[in-house]
């Protein structure tokens, strides 16, 4: 018996919203490292960071090293905090690029101002996943069987007749001295 959704990355857990947005990120890693690697020059033309073409491929390869371990691992959190990690060390990389005479500083804002989008999904996808349990849910007790009967049926058949039901169903028979309506007194005849 299988306690999952088809879309659910995790045996036992429930398809969340943050698995969704896990598949997603590992999808976008994909793309950006795909980018990465097919035109390393021209990222590194209009980031005004030429000569750092091997650099920005070697960026693409983890990006899509990282997004295949998301979407090919039935827990995804600890590539998704590598996906931290990368994003923390694409910020650095940029920032040294702010320093001296770079022609193209306006596009290396945009470019962080991009990645610092993304880190704050990740981090927010990366926190989320860490407080669920590690262990996927237990089974779902299967109650189809029960009768209700803690005998069964068959020998829940009769059972009330085993026992001799009082005469009076209204009142137990230990609380009838407190409930017997009293008699009314007549005076007795003097003599």
């Amino acid at each position: 018996m299988r306690y999952e959704t088809e879309r659910t990355r995790r045996r036992g857990h429930a398809d969340t919203a943050t698995d969704t947005l896990a598949r997603g990120l590992g999808l976008f890693s994909i793309a950006l490292g795909i980018a990465e690697v097919a035109a390393p020059r021209a990222l590194a033309r209009a980031l005004g960071m030429r000569g750092q073409e091997g650099l920005i491929a070697g960026y693409g390869l983890r990006e899509i090293a990282t997004g295949i371990g998301i979407l090919a691992s039935k827990d995804p959190t600890p590539w998704i905090w590598g996906r931290v990690a990368g994003d923390g060390l694409d910020l650095a990389t940029l920032a040294t690029a702010l320093e001296g005479r770079n022609p193209k500083k306006s596009n290396i804002g945009i470019a962080m101002a991009a990645v610092a989008g993304v880190t704050a999904l990740d981090v927010y996808c990366a926190q989320t996943l860490s407080r669920e349990s590690p262990r996927p849910l237990p089974p779902m007790q299967d109650y189809s069987g029960r009768t209700g009967f803690p005998r069964g049926v068959e020998r829940s058949r009769g059972a009330a007749s085993d026992f001799e039901a009082p005469r009076d169903f209204r009142t137990p028979e230990a609380m009838r001295p407190y409930t017997q309506p009293e008699r009314p007194r007549h005076p007795q005849p003097s003599m």
